[in-house]
């Protein structure tokens, strides 16, 4: 293998293994994703309500189990404290709540005093609250507010802020302590605890908690922190899925970019394989001697790049905590077996790669082989072309499916779609690289005539040559654009419904926890007549959804508001029904979510601490990605979260808010242009995911589309010689090279241009309506600028040095 050739095959290689290994380590941490215990690091247990729903459909052997995390506390009833404190062994039983308490200056926890031993925080001064009206703040809180015992604390929890006297300062972290009885009235849940702590001896009875709990789940150990943080687990669930579709990208375009380069490392050894065919070697030992040089750089290659896997993977995650893709309690997990899986998917890579290239060469007659050695054949491979037609096929059939299903399944289904087009591109490579000088060497001639006409009869004359430097090209662009622009759609087409579903002129936040619900009295009381105010709670809840003719349960976003008055400040689109009727034990639907629903008929979905409900279709509206798939009366979800404060408030009319918001912490008033930029930059999470997969997915075809450039153009050294031999100057080889380049360059991205327009439509046809589609032309600009500086840098990089040396003419 000529060192040019290894070089290239070492670097994509390498790249590959690294990514595969870093998407091992996401994996992994994925897998064993456990959440820091926090509270209940002291507990020998913790009883809580199941944190996630399992659903089996089907039977016998096509039984299927679908499990969804909960994002919601699933609480557990006070009462059970008595039978658990009850078992051998157990010392105490701590019914712990936390919910939000917002002072003039900070937002901190709320718990009972009783939970204070969780965290060994103790008095410092003065006693334990004993009186509703009564609290113990932490040391650090207590000296920002200048507050001392027996001083008067304003505090805010699900209404005005109320006066509390501060009875006593403790150390630990940061805290509001109250009685029990109160900590459960200010929490909105009296009677029920985020979870029961057992304080118990080693060695007491888990069984015997378990029988004192029944139908509740007692996690000891490592298993204490899905608990303390239940959004891990769907943080969990996310990295997983966003792991196993870069690994399986990464695989497809190593096979594409490897076989690519060996290709055209094996085309240009045509004349020494075939004279090895004529003097006895066997197709058996041809196959195995280019095996053995693509595995002596395989292996150094796939150590170096699982080396550097650990720390890619570490800091790939860091970047998604720090984005707010996956929480940031969840931690990085590493160990051996995500680089020994990269070495050896690289090493099966490169065996695949390798076999393929070598499979017409070590098959064909001696005499043939040494007939091409001298010309590039005339004819194609019907095989190939056949091929490439019948992976059209499926790639029509996956359109149609994506038309039919919408939502995330034809995400999925475009990113299968734009797979079979890449490699159906790749088998017609020659045919459409022969199109393509045809096509686009007219204008070349007129461009330049001398250099042009060059360049345009060379590039028609070896389409196969060219066709092995297209692909990568139309892989770049089909693959990068189409990645990118499905995200630029999805913000676009959120943002866009999400300001049309507002109709309200003024949207109350909060810089705290939310905003308090008992507002919406007061802003109806100080408006004018028939103001209208809609409190709206976000929140996941799991649905049983079609996927594929097969009922399984998913996560699906959902909304919780108050009536009446929702009609007045939100506009979701409502195609049947009304939003007025969304009150009781209903609600609402998207269409795509509805499926075969209407109003009046009754479904099924668990909320987010998975109560199940079954609740009656009130209405059915269109702009899902505005307003959520789901939509329920406030309670129905607030009863249910971690905390029944607002995430916003809508207020119809232009008075009234200024005078109700300054009585409270934290409230502010903003604009609807304001609301709906904070909401961009939150959906513009999604982007960000896609910024990584096709950063990586570039470079890796990048390395690839240099590698094939560089020893294209190295391997003319005979033909520039022979230019040089004529009278053809430096000069006017440098621009037939560039204007060839460019030929190349134009033909792969016309082919991925079409190719992500194609998927894109498909996508944008079904899941956001085609006026939603957004490619912005600085993207656009970033992708072709890459890629034509990476082809043309090659080349003249390449061709600079041979020109000003003497070129081998034999």
């Amino acid at each position: 293998m000529k060192r040019g050739i290894a070089l290239g095959v070492f670097i994509a290689l390498a790249f590959s293994a690294m990514l595969i290994g870093a998407f091992g380590v996401l994996l992994q941490s994925g897998s064993h994703a456990k959440a820091p215990a926090g509270r209940y690091a002291s507990a020998f247990a913790v009883v809580s309500g199941a944190q996630t729903i399992s659903r089996t459909t089907g039977a016998g052997d096509e039984a299927e189990t679908t499990t969804q995390p909960l994002t919601e506390p699933a609480r557990v009833p006070d009462a059970l404290a008595g039978p658990l404190a009850a078992v051998p062994g157990v010392r105490q039983v701590v019914a712990n709540l936390t919910f939000p308490v917002t002072t003039a200056i900070t937002t901190l926890p709320g718990h009972g005093w009783d939970s204070a031993a969780l965290t060994d925080s103790t008095l410092t001064t003065g006693r334990a609250p004993q009186a509703p009206t009564e609290v113990v703040l932490d040391a650090d809180t207590a000296a920002r507010a200048r507050a001392h015992v027996g001083s008067r604390i304003d505090l805010q929890t699900t209404a005005r802020p109320e006066p509390f006297t501060v009875t006593g300062i403790a150390d630990g972290p940061a805290a509001a302590y109250f009685t029990a009885h109160e900590a459960g009235q200010l929490s909105g849940h009296p009677g029920s605890a985020d979870a029961l702590v057992v304080l118990a001896a080693p060695g007491t009875s888990v069984t015997g908690l378990e029988q004192a709990a029944p139908g509740r789940v007692v996690s000891t150990g490592a298993a204490r922190g899905a608990v303390a943080d239940p959004a891990v687990g769907q943080g969990a669930t996310d990295l997983k899925v966003i792991a196993g579709s870069m690994a399986g990208l990464v695989l497809v375009t190593t096979i594409l970019v490897v076989t690519g380069v060996l290709g055209r490392s094996v085309r240009d050894r045509t004349r020494e394989l075939a004279v090895m065919r004529a003097v006895g070697a066997t197709p058996r030992q041809v196959r195995a001697m280019i095996l053995r040089e693509t595995l002596k750089v395989a292996l150094p290659a796939a150590a170096t790049g699982a080396v550097l896997s650990l720390a890619a993977g570490a800091a790939l995650l860091s970047a998604l905590r720090d984005q707010g893709v996956v929480p940031a309690s969840l931690s990085t997990a590493l160990g051996p077996v995500p680089p020994i899986v990269a070495i050896a998917v690289t090493l099966f890579t490169a065996v695949v790669a390798a076999l393929l290239t070598t499979r017409r060469i070590s098959r064909i007659a001696p005499v043939q082989a040494l007939g091409e050695a001298q010309a590039e054949p005339g004819r194609f491979p019907r095989k190939r072309g056949i091929a490439g037609v019948l992976l059209l096929l499926p790639a029509a059939g996956l359109t149609v499916l994506t038309a039919l299903v919408g939502g995330t399944i034809a995400a999925a289904a475009v990113g299968i779609l734009t797979t079979f087009l890449i490699c159906s591109a790749t088998l017609l490579g020659p045919w459409i690289a022969r199109a393509g000088a045809g096509l686009l060497g007219l204008p070349l001639r007129l461009a330049a005539p001398r250099a042009g006409r060059l360049a345009a009869t060379g590039a028609k004359a070896q389409a196969i040559r060219l066709a092995a430097v297209t692909t990568p090209v139309a892989l770049a662009v089909g693959f990068g654009a189409t990645q990118l622009f499905m995200q630029t759609t999805l913000v676009n087409a959120t943002t866009t419904q999400a300001a049309s579903v507002i109709h309200a002129e003024q949207i109350l936040t909060s810089s705290g926890a939310g905003v308090p619900v008992r507002m919406l009295d007061e802003l109806q009381a100080a408006g004018p007549a028939g103001t209208a105010a809609t409190a709206v709670k976000k929140t996941t809840v799991v649905m049983s959804l079609n996927s594929l003719s097969s009922p399984r349960i998913k996560s699906v976003s959902a909304e919780g508001i108050t009536n009446p008055g929702a009609s007045r400040t939100l506009d979701p689109g409502v195609e049947s029904g009304s939003l007025d009727n969304l009150r009781g034990n209903t609600v609402a639907l998207s269409s795509r979510t509805a499926d075969h629903l209407r109003v009046g008929d009754t479904t099924t979905l668990w909320l987010g601490d998975g109560t199940e409900i079954h609740p009656t279709v009130a209405a059915v509206y269109s702009r899902d990605m505005g307003a959520g798939d789901v939509l329920l009366p406030y309670r129905t979800v607030a009863d249910h979260a971690s905390t029944p404060l607002a995430d916003y408030v809508l207020v119809a009319g232009t008075s009234g808010p200024d005078t109700v918001t300054g009585h409270y912490f934290g409230v502010h008033n903003a604009t609807k242009a304001e609301f709906s930029a904070a909401q961009a930059a939150q959906a513009k999470q999604g982007v960000f995911v896609s910024l990584i997969i096709v950063a990586a997915i570039a470079g890796l075809i990048l390395i690839g589309l240099a590698t094939m450039f560089a020893v294209t153009t190295a391997g003319r050294r005979r033909e520039l010689g022979l230019l040089r031999m004529v009278g053809a100057t430096r000069r006017q080889i440098m621009r037939m090279l560039c204007l060839e380049t460019g030929l190349v360059l134009a033909t792969g991205t016309v082919v991925g241009t079409l190719i992500a327009a194609f998927a894109l439509c498909a996508f944008a046809s079904s899941v956001t309506g085609l006026s939603m589609l957004s490619a912005p032309p600085a993207l656009c600009a970033a992708i072709l600028g890459a890629i034509g500086v990476t082809g043309l840098a090659a080349v003249v990089l390449t061709a600079w040095p041979m020109l000003h040396n003497k070129l081998a003419t034999e």
